[in-house]
């Protein structure tokens, strides 16, 4: 993968339209919600609204749309059509229903794409297009009717609605408890949406909504406060979104938003030791276990990295293989990927 330089030499080869970088790195602007060439002849946008990545996938996974003057898609398109085909039409149509009659219809393997899918984002083409639509219900379930969130999130009838939430949050929707003591509801980041669970004082989850396993950790948390989990926000969530948006603008990597850790006292010790670790470094599991006088800790500490739901906070996306190698992250390896790629600045910026 192309190693990028930083975001303004980037910004001022966008502006130069350099053709050094044509097909090699991609400009997703805020404002408009396109993504495009560095050599896109469109009005160039404001420096604020640029964000740069280095390749097409993430793009759309993020929720941009091709730009119709440098068509961005076009070279990849010739290498893996059924990928970038329906991560286009996912991102024009996110409220929409799919099936695999519609990926035979649009001429691909419905077998073929699923393992293709499995592949590169470690979830099938149907399940991606399923929890979009159902993040999506969120905001409308926390501002109106059952009804209203379930057409927002694109579900033909009420029980699709409510058989895809009680996966998620374990109840139906009109189950929910009133003032319930634990609120769930997501936050929009550029690396796609998550879920934010808290009560009134602090953040009991945080997690991608793409996670295979956030189904049971709702259903754990639900359990802990005894049925009284609801949809809704508390003064926490408005805490963690901002310091979540300063975090991805690349203005502070700090993190002040109480945190309560359900799990064994060893996995408190390890997350709080995750937490230790600065912006823009890395840790292997071993050094991990050395360092908290358990050396022979190893595979206790990345059991207990992994059953972390804090995701970000708690960082456990700065550790890796002895070798060097990402090694797994629930969030998905694109996504670990791109944090440690985004946390470079902070530790560029502490360099004197």
């Amino acid at each position: 993968m192309f190693d990028l330089p930083d975001d303004d030499t980037l910004y001022d080869a966008l502006i130069a339209r350099d053709p050094d970088y044509d097909g090699r790195a991609f400009v997703g602007v805020s404002s408009t919600g396109i993504f495009c060439r560095l050599t896109c002849p469109a009005r160039k946008p404001k420096r604020e609204n640029c964000h740069f990545y280095n390749d097409v996938a993430t793009c759309l996974q993020l929720g941009f749309r091709p730009c119709k003057r440098c068509h961005p898609l076009a070279p990849e398109a010739q290498s893996d059509p059924a990928v970038t085909t329906l991560l286009k039409e996912l991102d024009a149509r996110p409220a929409y229903r799919w099936s695999e009659t519609d990926i035979a219809r649009m001429g691909f393997d419905p077998s073929t794409v699923r393992r293709t899918f499995k592949r590169h984002f470690g979830m099938t083409f149907l399940e991606m297009a399923r929890s979009r639509r159902l993040a999506h219900g969120f905001t409308a379930l926390s501002a109106g009717s059952v009804i209203d969130a379930q057409l927002n999130a694109g579900f033909d009838s009420p029980a699709a609605f409510r058989t895809a939430f009680a996966k998620l949050m374990g109840v139906a929707p009109g189950s929910l408890t009133k003032d319930a003591l634990l609120r769930a509801d997501h936050i929009q980041t550029p690396l796609g949406d998550m879920i934010a669970v808290c009560d009134n004082r602090a953040l009991h989850l945080l997690e991608f909504a793409d996670r295979k396993a956030l189904p049971n950790e709702i259903q754990k948390l639900r359990k802990m406060a005894k049925g009284s989990m609801g949809i809704g926000r508390f003064a926490t969530h408005d805490q963690i979104a901002a310091e979540l948006s300063a975090y991805f603008t690349k203005t502070s990597d700090q993190f002040a938003t109480p945190l309560a850790l359900h799990g064994t006292p060893f996995s408190r010790d390890v997350w709080r030791t995750l937490q230790a670790i600065p912006a823009g470094e890395t840790r292997s599991y071993s050094a991990i276990a050395a360092s908290m006088g358990a050396p022979q800790a190893t595979r206790a500490v990345a059991r207990a990295n992994g059953s972390n739901q804090i995701a970000i906070v708690i960082p456990c996306h700065r550790v890796i293989g002895a070798d060097g190698s990402l090694t797994g992250y629930g969030g998905g390896l694109w996504r670990k990927q791109q944090l440690i790629e985004l946390e470079k600045h902070y530790a560029e910026r502490k360099q004197p």
